[in-house]
């Protein structure tokens, strides 16, 4: 999420002429792109979070929900925008506390909105299909730093993390739904190391056989990517799919899992297994691992498909999306 928020701001600076000020937390003022006036809020958690959010943030032509949530109080317009719509769809994976109030605050937010972005048009089937709303589809993209890492990078991040010669990596949170156990007994059977990135959320924890490695700072990503064999990515639901994506930015073959969303943009750039399938998973793994010609191959494609994907193509569809609810940009 802090991706799309950092890139569609830094790539609306140039598109719009509106004055653009980002509400955000005291940890999260570094992150506010130039030309970008940040509106530091005080820190808070829980319900106050919440209840903060739904006063609102002051006078605005138009607020945009980066993250779904809008507030309570109308000024100006407001468009909201959609990552997934997981919490209806797959709700184990989330804490049972979470499920209820989550979903009455999407669905206030949806019902608030003059307009709807979606991330996909996975996402933007299941927004209308839940709350019958139609939204736009503006897809993400890779980061700008997502590009192919030297080989000196390569070697720098190896020997920082201690990486073995040959190794699947997964980057992201360790979570219910991006099914590491899969990707874990998979890599078991074909006898290649798995190397996780990310921390567990609501104490979720990978199989014993993974080898963590914890957060990762974004400028090591693109040399990890290089460095892997495989990037693997066994997730059973996804509103868009970043990670596979970017990873085949950085010229990574990449193995993934055929969920809607992901095969929306991955397309011919990545080798895809029905999710849960630890048998198929192996067929591919064992077909790339035992063949260079056909990884590199694969991590050509990816590239292709990746170079598809702009943030700045994303932010002049955003751009439009305010014209149409009447903003003069």
């Amino acid at each position: 999420m802090s991706t799309y928020i950092r890139e569609l701001l830094r790539a609306l600076v140039p598109v719009v002429e509106a004055e653009l000020v980002a509400a955000v937390r005291p940890v999260g003022r570094t992150l506010v792109p130039d030309g970008v006036t940040p509106m530091v809020l005080a820190e808070s958690h829980g319900a106050r979070r919440a209840l903060a959010g739904a006063r609102g943030f002051g006078p605005a032509d138009l607020t945009h929900g980066l993250d779904v949530d809008l507030p309570l109080r109308r000024s100006g317009l407001r468009i909201a925008t959609v990552h997934d719509m997981a919490i209806f769809d797959v709700p184990w994976a989330f804490p049972r506390f979470r499920v209820r109030g989550e979903r009455m605050l999407v669905r206030a937010a949806l019902r608030r909105a003059d307009a709807i972005v979606a991330v996909s048009e996975f996402t933007a089937e299941r927004i209308r299909a839940i709350t019958g709303r139609e939204a736009v589809v503006v897809h993400e993209a890779p980061s700008p730093e997502m590009i192919p890492a030297s080989a000196s990078e390569v070697d720098r991040v190896s020997r920082h993390y201690d990486l073995p010669e040959r190794f699947v990596l997964h980057v992201g949170n360790i979570e219910p739904r991006k099914d590491l156990g899969t990707l874990a007994d998979a890599c078991g059977r074909v006898g290649v190391p798995l190397i996780v990135t990310g921390h567990g959320l609501w104490a979720h924890q990978a199989p014993e056989s993974v080898t963590e490695i914890g957060h990762v700072p974004t400028g090591d990503l693109p040399a990890l990517y290089g460095a892997a064999t495989l990037v693997g990515y066994a997730s059973r639901y996804e509103g868009f799919g970043l990670p596979p994506v970017e990873a085949m930015a950085c010229g990574a073959a990449v193995v993934s899992t055929s969920v809607p969303a992901i095969a929306e943009l991955v397309g011919a750039g990545a080798a895809t297994f029905v999710p849960g399938d630890v048998d198929g998973l192996v067929v591919v793994l064992d077909a790339l691992l035992g063949d260079d010609d056909r990884r590199t191959e694969l991590a050509r494609r990816g590239l292709e498909a990746a170079a598809s994907l702009t943030w700045e193509r994303s932010a002049r569809a955003t751009a439009d999306v305010y014209r149409s609810v009447g903003l003069t940009v």
